[in-house]
């Protein structure tokens, strides 16, 4: 009893937690798996985050590290703090350097056969850091997630599985070195995985995982029990086809992933040690926002919340201008005198993630603060890059073959220099 008291202090000091004055006003950022609300219009406090999560900023030295070590200069969603915290970073560098294996783990909840850039994010750098370490890569599509929290049918949340994979596929993983998997298809056909969803499960009492996670009376059992499905892949030896038959899950993973995904792993990183496995390391992302602002929410059910991989052009250039919220003044006579604010201006906020050339991202900043651009033309030039990129997104989506879909969530080994 002495250890579960001590388990509830510990996570429920660390995770946001929303709470009301007499105003009736949320007076703290709420940040969890299911939901993140931010009580500025700047957006979530990152440095409260992680003082509250544990974790650690990715610092200067870190990065002058990763570039020694790696020989790569770090990634523009590394150096501009979109990926901002971590855990264990630098033991994964540990094991680069002296050429030990490790490998990569993300995911994707399939919620919506349109995935959205915010979507991207995650992928978009789990490539960078593939290409970059030259390591296996599992993608756990968390289908059984949605159904047990949203959707009605179960064979709607696989349908939109393989939908999903084809935009991550879309995206150009080495399908040598990426193994993508449907948890209502994998768990069932592979009992190396199912062991160490029990192991990972006999561990956490529900008292725990209701600390951890705000389950309550109601909930069914199915969520309850889900946290231990989705910390399995962060063990090596949940993959035999991969890392081999006799392997023990010594391999330790990195993850890359948005902060609200933490809790699970902070759950995980706990149980390891009792199972005898490596800690698996975390880089978290900050939130991608909607484009009404920082405060508001981003929907795949609401189409104005954010661009889509399946938008037109015409409907994109429609969407930033007529909803992307603007840090800008409300007069053109007013902005060329007091600048705008990039802080909580959305489309500056979406070239900090897209926009790839340091020079022309800094030059814009100066100007539209200074007021010398205008709201209009800051918008244009996001336009120009989200048109182009869901453009390119959208051809390579179309080579995406059903045979090359069932190709990548087929079990199998995977080929690379650290096996």
């Amino acid at each position: 009893m002495l250890f579960i008291a001590k388990w509830r202090r510990k996570h429920q000091r660390m995770t946001s937690v929303k709470s009301k004055p007499s105003d009736g006003k949320p007076e703290e950022d709420v940040v969890d798996p299911w939901t993140v609300k931010a009580v500025d219009d700047k957006g979530v406090d990152y440095d409260k985050l992680i003082e509250k999560f544990g974790s650690k900023r990715i610092d200067k030295a870190l990065l002058k590290r990763f570039e020694k070590v790696t020989g790569h200069k770090p990634h523009h969603m590394l150096s501009r703090g979109i990926f901002f915290s971590q855990r264990d970073l630098d033991f994964i560098l540990d094991c680069y350097e002296s050429k030990k294996p490790f490998f990569l783990y993300t995911g994707r909840g399939p919620s919506s056969e349109a995935m959205h850039m915010g979507h991207l994010i995650p992928f978009i750098f789990t490539k960078w850091l593939q290409d970059v370490f030259d390591v296996p890569l599992v993608v756990q599509m968390t289908d059984d997630e949605k159904f047990l929290w949203r959707l009605a049918d179960a064979d709607e949340a696989l349908r939109l599985t393989y939908e999903n994979a084809k935009d991550i596929i879309a995206l150009g993983f080495d399908i040598n070195k990426t193994f993508i998997f449907s948890d209502m298809e994998y768990i069932g056909s592979q009992p190396a995985f199912y062991k160490n969803i029990i192991k990972i499960q006999k561990c956490v009492t529900y008292n725990q995982v209701k600390a951890i996670f705000g389950f309550n009376d109601s909930d069914n059992i199915g969520k309850i029990s889900f946290p231990a499905i989705q910390a399995a892949p962060s063990f090596s030896n949940s993959f035999p086809q991969i890392f081999g038959e006799d392997d023990v899950g010594k391999t330790p993973c990195l993850i890359p992933c948005a902060i609200d995904q933490d809790p699970y792993f902070r759950m995980t990183r706990d149980v390891a040690p009792r199972l005898n496995y490596p800690k698996p390391a975390l880089i978290h992302s900050v939130f991608f926002p909607a484009l009404q602002g920082a405060k508001s929410k981003m929907s795949a059910s609401d189409p104005t919340s954010s661009i889509f991989l399946t938008d037109t052009p015409d409907e994109i250039k429609e969407k930033i201008n007529k909803y992307a919220y603007s840090g800008g003044q409300d007069t053109e006579e007013k902005h060329r005198k007091k600048g705008g604010d990039c802080e909580i201006d959305i489309a500056y906020q979406y070239l900090t993630f897209f926009m790839e050339d340091d020079a022309r991202l800094e030059q814009i900043k100066k100007d539209y603060t200074s007021g010398k651009m205008l709201t209009g033309e800051l918008k244009k030039e996001l336009i120009i890059i989200l048109q182009k990129l869901v453009s390119d997104h959208q051809k390579q989506r179309k080579a995406v073959t059903e045979k090359m879909v069932k190709d990548y969530l087929t079990p199998r080994a995977l080929h690379f220099k650290s096996k």
